[in-house]
């Protein structure tokens, strides 16, 4: 039985800030500012299993960033407790700093105007690595992350999807337990997110690394991750297997209706199907099938539209999440 790598119960950070009030007189408040309190994380609790792919998705100041933070001893938690790899970061951070790794999208940490090489260095003397196992472990990142065609050149001179790579690789150099990725694959071509995909799936297969994502492509989620947590206005409203997201929205069925030739008008739909897409030569409806069986949906829009061809599919991981983050907000 795998043990927890990451176990978060009750977790809560708030942050306390001072605002004008516009309630009171500007003068009084000039001197006493109104004390704010907002809750950026509330009380949430879940565990991630040793060699776990698990994806923590949420809109923007949904709380993935707070959540991260305090799991990476950065932030303090207002309440709850947190055990990653048995350590509480809070008074473990330079301990737990050792055992894992971070990847930031948006932010490097390489070095620009030295060669790649001289970054895995500078890492693994900053983990305390010894030298001969420093050269072994380039040598090994350098053959896995197939970076022998760019490890001499300045950093500053790689393709982002080269520079990606290299960012993956240097924080695997003192081979974490865990690796924390935020938005890994921004900006890259399908190539290039492909194969940094493809790379982070090896290592936990053949490293028993665990991932903790955080991303807005939904082919990171679907590619890397076998678990999906969804966090919205500080808490978690989905905790399920990656391949059971789309299930949650199973009452829809997509249709796409091909014209013989063209569609001369867009009529009214009978109940339970409305339009998705309206185009003279492609029509897409969605059928609540709550409300009408998907048969009978198709044979009302063949008495409505005259088709060459006709495909019924569920609903893609996009659409489910975007329908996740709509309905937790309606009901806030």
């Amino acid at each position: 039985m795998k043990s927890n790598s990451i176990t978060v119960s009750n977790l809560t950070k708030k942050f306390s800030f001072y605002t004008k009030s516009s309630s009171s007189g500007w003068f009084k408040n000039l001197f006493r500012p109104e004390n704010k309190e907002i809750t950026a994380v509330d009380n949430i609790s879940f565990s991630i299993k040793t060699g776990e792919r698990v994806a923590f998705i949420g809109p923007n100041g949904a709380g993935k960033s707070t959540t991260i933070k305090m799991l990476t001893g950065i932030l303090f938690p207002t309440a709850g407790e947190i055990n990653v790899l048995g350590l509480d970061p809070t008074e473990d951070r330079k301990k737990l700093a050792y055992q894992i790794g971070t990847v930031f999208g948006q932010r490097s940490q390489l070095l620009p105007n030295l060669p790649l090489t001289d970054s895995l260095e500078f890492f693994g003397v900053m983990y305390d690595l010894p030298n001969e196992e420093i050269k072994k472990r380039i040598a090994e990142l350098i053959k896995l992350f197939d970076l022998g065609s760019f490890v001499t050149q300045p950093v500053r001179k790689l393709s982002l999807g080269q520079r990606m790579r290299a960012e993956v690789a240097a924080s695997l150099i003192h081979k974490p337990k865990i690796i924390l990725l935020d938005e890994p694959t921004i900006g890259l071509d399908v190539v290039a997110k492909k194969s940094l995909r493809d790379l982070l799936l090896k290592i936990n297969r053949e490293e028993k690394t665990t991932i903790f994502l955080t991303s807005h492509d939904v082919g990171d989620i679907e590619s890397l991750c076998d678990r999906t947590i969804v966090i919205n206005h500080g808490t978690v409203i989905k905790d399920l297997p990656t391949q059971e997201l789309a299930k949650t929205f199973a009452y829809e069925k997509y249709i796409d209706l091909i014209a013989e030739k063209k569609f001369a008008s867009f009529p009214e739909l009978p109940e339970g199907i409305r339009y998705s897409n309206k185009d003279k030569n492609k029509i897409t409806v969605v059928v609540d099938i709550n409300k009408i069986e998907v048969q009978e949906a198709l044979r009302k829009l063949l008495e409505l539209f005259e088709v060459e061809d006709l495909d019924v599919y569920n609903a893609d991981l996009e659409t489910v999440i975007r329908h996740i983050y709509e309905r937790d907000s309606t009901s806030n």
